[in-house]
């Protein structure tokens, strides 16, 4: 008997892994709307304003909504120390919705989550039962909404990732790039180290989870590439990868003061995510030679 076709709402759609998710679920057998408070040229978008629960109410019940994909969150880590408020609603309060909206209607939440959950001061990577401890408020507004979901008792798959990149949007890969073809020196930090993400590798992730059935594998995973890196190593690959030839320089984190802490070891462990779904992640290098082949074949 053929199983039924699901409606898979994917809020934040306009954004870089809402985009790389786009891409991702073209062919899907599943049925993908992409919802945003922003419009897209030549992408179809439903306006939802996810901080208003009736309007997501409205939105899964029109749509009869089986899976909701989150995307939607305030990721500028240093304005979220002055703007916590703001950030609070978008990273606790909409996730919190969108619980709500799948609790009733019995649909399967999956969320998008963060390192910065963690405090970053360990040496070895971070499982998904470690214990949390967020060192800026980014981090304590997502771990809210994460406690938001669990506490709603809504089917859900949280998913932590980190340094998320792409050829969609702003990001570090796309900011190098640009420094490296303008500057002859730059300094990058060397202190903070972890594994970049590639939007389109966990885009992937997220539309065979769903395509493949697996939705009932509620709980917390790390996903990220495979793979160790600093910032500054992360930026001489990307400067080289790109044929720029800008000098480079280590710096600490201390020498670069932001507004809000930075984990200084954000590694997250893989293997759950591994053995339950059976999936093989590429190494983070592997996947940011293909984003710079996309960049280039795109003109930027």
């Amino acid at each position: 008997m053929e199983t039924k076709r699901l409606n898979v709402l994917v809020t934040g759609g306009n954004g870089q892994l809402g985009c790389a998710l786009r891409e991702a679920s073209t062919g899907a057998r599943n049925r993908y709307i992409f919802s945003d408070v922003n419009s897209l040229p030549g992408k179809e978008t439903v306006y939802l304003d996810a901080t208003n629960p009736d309007a997501v109410s409205i939105v899964c019940d029109s749509e009869k909504v089986d899976v909701i994909v989150n995307c939607a969150a305030y990721t500028n880590v240093d304005k979220a120390e002055d703007d916590t408020a703001f950030a609070a609603i978008l990273n606790r309060d909409v996730p919190a919705n969108l619980a709500a909206a799948a609790r009733r209607s019995g649909a399967t939440l999956i969320q998008i989550s963060t390192d910065y959950v963690f405090p970053g001061e360990g040496c070895v990577p971070i499982r998904e039962d470690d214990t949390p401890a967020p060192a800026s408020a980014y981090g304590a507004t997502k771990l809210a909404g994460e406690k938001a979901i669990r506490d709603s008792a809504c089917r859900h798959i949280i998913i932590r990732t980190a340094w998320m990149f792409s050829r969609f949007g702003n990001n570090f890969v796309k900011t190098m790039r640009r420094l490296t073809s303008e500057r002859a020196s730059l300094n990058v930090v060397y202190d903070q180290v972890g594994t970049p993400t590639f939007a389109d590798d966990l885009a992937a992730f997220i539309v065979y989870v769903i395509e493949s059935g697996q939705l009932g594998k509620t709980g917390t995973y790390n996903y990220t590439n495979l793979g160790v890196t600093s910032w500054y190593d992360f930026a001489l690959a990307i400067r080289d990868l790109s044929g720029n030839s800008c000098r480079i320089e280590p710096c600490l984190s201390s020498e670069y003061p932001q507004k809000a802490n930075r984990p200084h070891y954000s590694v997250l462990d893989k293997s759950l995510v591994q053995k339950t779904f059976g999936v093989t992640i590429p190494h983070w290098y592997d996947s940011l030679k293909k984003c710079v082949e996309q960049l280039e074949a795109n003109g930027n």
